[in-house]
């Protein structure tokens, strides 16, 4: 069975924040406004009930630089 994961592309994101403050149960800020999984694990898996909330700070992230992939 598959777990849908968030994905972060480090070339492509700026650190712009706005995926932590669409999604902040699953991610904070560092010091630099660069997104850190509150797990501290470098794909965080995307529990059911955000997965709507994870589609969102995907389809907002203004660099392209997430996405949800299954693992």
């Amino acid at each position: 069975m598959s777990t849908t994961r968030l994905h972060v592309d480090w070339t492509a994101c700026d650190g712009r924040g706005l995926c932590a403050e669409l999604l902040p149960e699953l991610l904070v800020e560092d010091d630099w406004g660069y997104p850190v999984a509150r797990t501290g694990e470098a794909e965080p898996a995307v529990p059911r009930q955000l997965q709507a909330s994870a589609r969102r700070a995907v389809d907002r992230c203004p660099a392209l630089a997430l996405r949800l992939v299954q693992r």
